[in-house]
């Protein structure tokens, strides 16, 4: 009788120590190291939400000076030196964009001056081929005259004397004819006709 009592109790103390699945599933809870636990997801337990604004206060603060000390002073820096690369770069472009200018306006006048000169060295070369198509024109003009009057002087000459010619001709012509025919006559006599008849 006692020893049926016994097993008894054994083997309740056996059940309540190791309860079933399908009890530990229904009611929702565990037990672990003597302290029960809830089945709910924590950040979602309103039994923590006191802690967990706390801590998300600490850390905020914590993010918030290390970002305001650290972090944002580092990042003006960079933003600083940036600006001033920036502005050094601008400042440089502007710069060289002037010396481009100058370049251009000075190559442009240099350009306009070479023209002017080549221009007027090739009117001044024109002018100096014109006086000298003129200066030998004028020699050659010179030198024509100069042969057509001596050719004229030599015609004249060549005139004079063939006419000259002629009357002496003439006259011998005329001696020879009126002798045949009339008798003797001299040849001065012939030539005093001969200039009477060329006369008119």
């Amino acid at each position: 009788m006692a020893g049926e009592t016994t097993n008894q109790t054994e083997s309740a103390q056996s059940d309540a120590g190791h309860p079933a699945e399908g009890e530990a599933l229904h009611t929702g809870t565990e037990v672990a190291g003597g302290v029960e636990h809830h089945g709910a997801f924590p950040p979602f337990d309103s039994m923590t939400f006191g802690s967990q604004l706390v801590w998300l206060a600490i850390t905020f603060g914590a993010l918030y000076l290390l970002m305001s000390r650290l972090a944002l002073p580092r990042i003006g820096e960079i933003l600083e030196v940036r600006r001033d690369r920036i502005e050094g770069d601008l400042a440089e472009a502007d710069r060289l964009r002037e010396k481009t200018d100058l370049a251009i306006k000075a190559y442009e006048s240099e350009l306009a001056e070479a023209r002017a000169k080549a221009n007027g060295i090739a009117e001044d070369t024109r002018q100096g081929i014109k006086a000298e198509n003129t200066k030998a024109r004028t020699a050659a003009e010179t030198e024509l005259a100069k042969k057509v009057a001596e050719a004229e002087a030599r015609i004249a000459e060549t005139k004079n004397a063939a006419l000259a010619n002629v009357d002496e001709i003439a006259a011998q012509t005329t001696v020879a004819i009126v002798s045949a025919i009339a008798g003797k006559v001299t040849v001065k006599d012939a030539r005093d006709a001969v200039a009477q008849v060329i006369k008119g």
